[in-house]
């Protein structure tokens, strides 16, 4: 696996982290936020994409997906919020399975 997509899982997975453990009256408008979130990405990449493209969208800007997140109440936990999302929507790739990108095998012939 790629260090950008190896990197990119661990913030995801830390952004889903940081929601489990905001206090009780937190999560609710974290993960609200979340979802508006994933909304977008799908709007984006739509139904069928991979683990690669999705990293890509990351470490090329989210300076959108922040501004949403800002938008619909994640207030300073912006960041943490898109994290989450992404790792919400990491599910969905094609080429994702038990919780780390599949590796390609070629047919033999």
């Amino acid at each position: 696996m790629a260090y950008a997509v190896e990197n990119a899982l661990y913030q995801w997975r830390e952004g889903e982290r940081r929601i489990a453990n905001a206090p009780e009256e937190a999560q609710a408008d974290l993960q609200a936020a979340a979802d508006v979130v994933v909304e977008a990405l799908r709007r984006r990449l739509g139904s069928s994409f991979v683990v690669d493209e999705l990293a890509e969208l990351y470490a090329e800007d989210t300076d959108w997906a922040l501004e949403i997140a800002r938008r619909n109440r994640a207030g300073t936990d912006a960041a943490t919020v898109v994290d989450a999302a992404f790792a919400l929507y990491v599910r969905e790739a094609k080429d994702f399975a038990g919780g780390q990108p599949r590796e390609k095998h070629e047919k033999p012939e």
